[in-house]
């Protein structure tokens, strides 16, 4: 049978729902104080910061502008995403079952599949390039035939905002909201493009995991990846993150609307009560100027709350 999944921007493929999937909501995680260890963290300081694109350069329908000032309180945040080792331990604690393993399948990049192609069951609507793989899951990445044991310090993907959630609710953490996201991701940096400046080379060389070459055909690999970095491989950016440019979208917890920026509270925003999806930021290892130039700090995108796809990770925050 064919599978089909839908198209809610480019970045990635949707399962068309925005309510939680019921299956998935009625798990119940407990909560474990003593998986704090596993996170190395990086301490945020309070401050304020000017929030959105900065060079005009974001699609018109993603809403990243008006620039505006925004307070954040002081946090703490993972200096890397989550990564599969990490998620691995969540699911031998819990038993918890992604909603990709609960579905059945999930989206995988043309060029990365790893499956039978009787297990290959369609394309998704108008980007033929993510193939819905039947057996691809957080811990089959690329489909039946990949493990996540492969690559245990590459961030874990095709989770949803949902997983993303219920790690979180185990690990006694959170996700953390679109403002605290960019300020933790620019670094100290205001105004600037990427988390390290406004150039995208520094000396020639790729100090991210995006795309490279002819979209989505071929691609060079200048960075050293086709899909995703192991964490902690690009330099960190000023308060010590890792990879928040390129590499996985991020989800956040704030709901997704294009125009909240013109009317979003001043301090620490937690964006609105209802929207088409749940936020994603810092763009992934298929960004390209060519189609989707949302690598840049201040870009936006969004998916709704099930869906996943092997370029959507995650990090956590506490206070």
């Amino acid at each position: 049978m064919e599978r089909k999944l839908k198209v809610s921007n480019c970045c990635g493929p949707s399962r068309g729902s925005v309510e939680p999937a019921a299956l998935i909501s009625q798990q119940s995680v407990t909560a474990s104080r003593d998986r704090l260890q596993a996170h190395t963290e990086a301490r945020i300081p309070a401050g304020n910061f000017l929030m959105g694109d900065h060079f005009n350069e974001g699609y018109d329908t993603d809403g990243e502008t008006p620039i505006h000032r925004v307070e954040v309180n002081s946090f703490s945040i993972d200096v890397t995403t989550v990564t599969n080792a990490q998620f691995a331990d969540f699911v031998s604690a819990s038993g918890y079952r992604t909603e990709s393993e609960v579905f059945g399948f999930s989206a995988v990049f043309h060029l990365a599949t790893k499956a039978n192609s009787a297990d290959i069951q369609g394309t998704a609507t108008g980007t033929p390039w993510w193939q819905v793989v039947r057996g691809a899951d957080w811990a089959h990445p690329a489909g039946p035939q990949s493990t996540w044991e492969d690559m245990p310090d590459h961030p874990v993907v095709q989770v949803s905002w949902n997983d993303a959630m219920s790690y979180c609710h185990w690990a006694n953490r959170r996700l953390p909201t679109e403002a605290e996201w960019e300020y933790a991701a620019r670094g100290g940096l205001e105004g600037c493009r990427y988390p390290w400046g406004n150039d995208l080379l520094l000396d020639g060389k790729y100090l991210c995991n995006i795309w490279q070459g002819h979209f989505p055909v071929s691609n060079t690999e200048e960075d050293g990846f086709l899909t995703t970095a192991p964490v902690r491989h690009f330099p960190s950016n000023g308060y010590g993150l890792f990879e928040v440019s390129g590499n996985v979208w991020e989800w956040c917890s704030d709901w997704y609307l294009p125009k909240y920026y013109r009317n979003s509270p001043a301090a620490n925003p937690e964006g609105p009560t209802i929207g088409k999806g749940r936020v994603m930021r810092g763009g992934s290892y298929l960004c390209h100027d060519s189609y989707c130039n949302r690598y840049r700090v201040g870009a936006r995108s969004f998916n709704t709350a099930d869906s996943a796809s092997g370029n959507i990770g995650f990090r956590t925050v506490a206070l």
